[in-house]
């Protein structure tokens, strides 16, 4: 048994790509609410279904069913509510893997309290921002000294905060979650009416980072969770009792793509690693001794994956690969293809997005493809005068709203008028991101509108010289990123983290720099490369080009 289909007009079996864009249409319910109209729902009618399964590195294993989601939920609810969570506050969770995120999420649901994931990897200065950006008035952390010494000294600054909850053990200053949880009742009555939630209510409040300034406020509403019904049925191709793995770790939107809303929706249950570091042999081990069906993974993951011996892992259970957060390179994917079978399946999408566009069922993905426009979204490419792009032609990515806002599109960022008015300006989402659309209608990405370089009067789209510069056997993970110049406004520089076995040195730079220059334009070319150990990343995984960026050009635009 799964959902899914009850919340779409014509529930059926769609006969490829044109048939699922043209007619799937949902069926938007009355105040919908994730926590009583799919979790209870499941636990009263199939209470023994698995939800979530849970493991970390140190033997740890927990299993939950959706009858055990529900209850615990609820407990936690009341716990919530003891403490004077009410409808309309903002609870900010740091919980990395810890499965009380998803106790904690369910329960924040129910009360119509705002839920703000946030990464373990925050200081200070950072804390101190959101807690008095989204009025924070309570925030549960992990047990992990640095990040609740963090914590502590945040709180200093943030007059909002009423209670610091941990879900370890006593901390002088912080409740302790589960000695009070253990007193609570399985008992949690939904309010109906005035009181209770509707649809355009806030439910979820992601900070995201941009290029420059403080990061944005996403604000989702309670309705978001349906708009993953694609991408978890219709891209990630996720099995009714099958068992999903996203990577994610749960401060990153990304997330509840792929750990939380969509899969239950549609009757998967979600798999929960809590590694310590991504390690690629023991992320292959898990997949393989817990039968994960389907899985999700940014391309940096799959660049590690495919330097491993995947022959010594048993994939029978493995169905479906997809990868999003970041372009897919060509190379990555064949390797993974050749090695294993499986056709990995792009799709792309944003914090502020459920996806926008995907490779689903019926299409032949192009590699390096993020595919064709999702259901619902009326995708664009268009130049900087709103006029539309010839086919190979380098726009904006934009959402036409006229025929109606897709489901799962953010409502704006909170407490921002003027940010948003400026995103949806005419009528139009503009996403800030780049790509070109081929004669077929595929969508092929291209950068951050920021990310362009451009050198001599030449504009140069660095994830092209990247899968240039990543098809060498030495060339690990590479970021390419503009330096400012004042003959050439702009040169190109490639960061690069070079394969084991290889040693940085100025004949490997030359070679390397030719190498660009034999596969593709000469004037896109590295003029300057540089060798790291590592490239600074988002907890998610994507390469930070920005950062790369400032530290290249402080001093030099001052």
């Amino acid at each position: 048994m799964n959902l899914a289909n009850e919340f779409f007009e014509d529930p059926r079996e769609y006969n490829g790509y044109d048939d699922l864009k043209k007619n799937l249409k949902f069926k938007i319910p009355e105040n919908f609410n994730f926590s009583y109209d799919i979790v209870d729902r499941y636990a009263e009618e199939q209470p023994e279904k698995r939800a979530l399964v849970w493991c970390d590195d140190h033997g740890g294993e927990e299993i939950f069913t959706f009858k055990q989601i529900s209850e615990m939920s609820k407990k936690t609810a009341n716990f919530l509510t003891a403490h004077g969570i009410r409808k309309g506050d903002a609870v900010m969770l740091i919980l990395r893997r810890r499965y009380e995120f998803w106790w904690f999420m369910i329960a924040l649901h129910r009360i119509g309290a705002i839920a703000v994931p946030a990464t373990n990897q925050l200081l200070r200065k950072d804390i101190e921002y959101r807690n008095n950006a989204a009025k924070i008035k309570m925030l549960v952390a992990a047990e992990e000294p640095k990040l609740m010494e963090e914590i502590e000294k945040a709180r200093v600054n943030s007059p909002s905060i009423q209670n610091l909850v941990t879900v370890g053990s006593d901390r002088p200053g912080w409740v302790n979650f589960h000695k009070e949880y253990e007193m609570c009742l399985p008992i949690f009555d939904r309010i109906r009416g005035e009181g209770g939630t509707h649809n355009d209510d806030i439910m979820l409040l992601y900070f995201t980072s941009g290029t420059s300034g403080y990061p944005k406020m996403v604000q989702h509403n309670f309705l978001y969770p349906l708009g993953h019904i694609v991408t978890a049925k219709y891209w990630q191709n996720v099995v009714d009792d099958g068992l999903h793995l996203s990577i994610a770790e749960t401060g990153w939107g990304k997330a509840v793509w792929g750990k939380l809303y969509g899969q239950w929706i549609a009757g998967s249950a979600v798999f929960v690693y809590d590694m310590d570091s991504f390690k690629p042999d023991l992320t292959l081990n898990k997949m393989s001794h817990y039968k994960v069906t389907t899985f999700c993974a940014p391309p940096t993951v799959y660049r590690y994956l495919i330097r491993q011996n995947l022959s010594k892992y048993d994939f029978s259970s493995l169905k479906y690969c997809v990868t999003a957060g970041e372009a897919l390179n060509a190379e990555v994917y064949n390797r993974f293809y050749e090695q294993t079978g499986i056709k990995m399946f792009e799709a792309y999408g944003q914090t502020e997005s459920t996806v926008i566009a995907g490779n689903f069922p019926g299409m032949e993905p192009k590699p390096g493809s993020m595919g064709k426009p999702a259901p619902g979204y009326n995708v664009a490419i268009v130049k900087s005068d709103g006029s539309p792009c010839a086919p190979g032609e380098t726009g904006q990515i934009v959402i036409k709203l006229d025929k109606g806002r897709p489901l799962g599109l953010f409502a704006g960022y909170y407490q921002d008028v003027s940010l948003t008015a400026e995103a949806f300006d005419n009528g139009i989402y503009h996403t800030g991101d780049t790509a070109t659309m081929d004669e077929d209608g595929y969508i092929w990405f291209v950068g951050r509108s920021d990310d362009i370089i451009k050198s001599s009067g030449y504009r140069i789209s660095p994830f092209e010289v990247e899968s240039v510069l990543q098809q060498h056997p030495a060339v690990l993970e590479c970021a390419v990123t503009g330096v400012l110049d004042p003959k050439r406004g702009q040169l190109v520089k490639a960061t690069i983290v070079l394969t084991k076995g290889y040693e940085p040195n100025h004949a490997l730079e030359i070679e390397l720099q030719e190498w660009v220059k034999s596969q593709t334009a000469s004037y896109k070319h590295p003029r300057i490369i540089e060798f790291v150990d590592e490239l600074p990343k988002t907890i998610s995984g994507k390469i930070r080009r920005v950062e790369i960026r400032e530290k290249d050009n402080k001093g030099i635009d001052e």
